[in-house]
């Protein structure tokens, strides 16, 4: 028997992301660093950052140092998070700049990719977790499917220079 309650959908408004960290406050200043987030609150075993518009949005939370690899690269296993995304403002200077600074900053870079619905620069924060800053070049939603659909979902090499 299907009631009213069966066809309720969220509908999202934002979301936000929880990592275990060997570190949580030493991580922190990562990502006031790097991603120029703010911490908003701190607790004995976690530090919660924020991009400016919320009271946070990224959640570093320490890990049981006894169930942790040995070293960063291997805390990616065949199930685990494939990348947060991180949409940036402004155009491909833009995105050239923020390589220069991740470049500069001697972050590791995976890749660098045209997804035909924008281009994605990916790189790991010190605890081996993958982030892409994203610059979307195709706008409209619907052809941002139609997109994606026709080519597959692409994911191709692409040459950035630094600035």
């Amino acid at each position: 028997m299907t009631g009213a309650s069966d066809d309720v959908k969220p509908r999202i408004r934002r979301t936000h992301l929880a990592l275990y960290v060997k570190n949580p406050f030493e991580t922190a200043a990562w990502y006031k660093d790097v991603l120029n987030m703010v911490e908003t609150a701190r607790g004995k075993q976690w530090v919660f950052l924020s991009f400016g518009r919320k009271h946070h949005d990224i959640a570093l939370i320490q890990a049981d140092p006894d169930t942790l690899p040995p070293a960063p690269s291997e805390l990616r296993g065949p199930i685990n998070m494939q990348h947060y995304g991180l949409e940036i403002e402004g155009d491909m200077d833009e995105l050239r700049r923020l390589y220069g600074m991740l470049l500069r900053k001697n972050i590791p870079i995976v890749k660098i990719t045209d997804h035909k619905v924008g281009i994605g620069l990916y790189f790991t924060d010190p605890d081996g977790h993958r982030f892409e800053f994203f610059l979307e070049t195709v706008h409209g939603d619907e052809e941002g499917k139609d997109v994606l659909n026709r080519h597959n979902a692409p994911s191709e090499p692409f040459t950035l220079t630094p600035l």
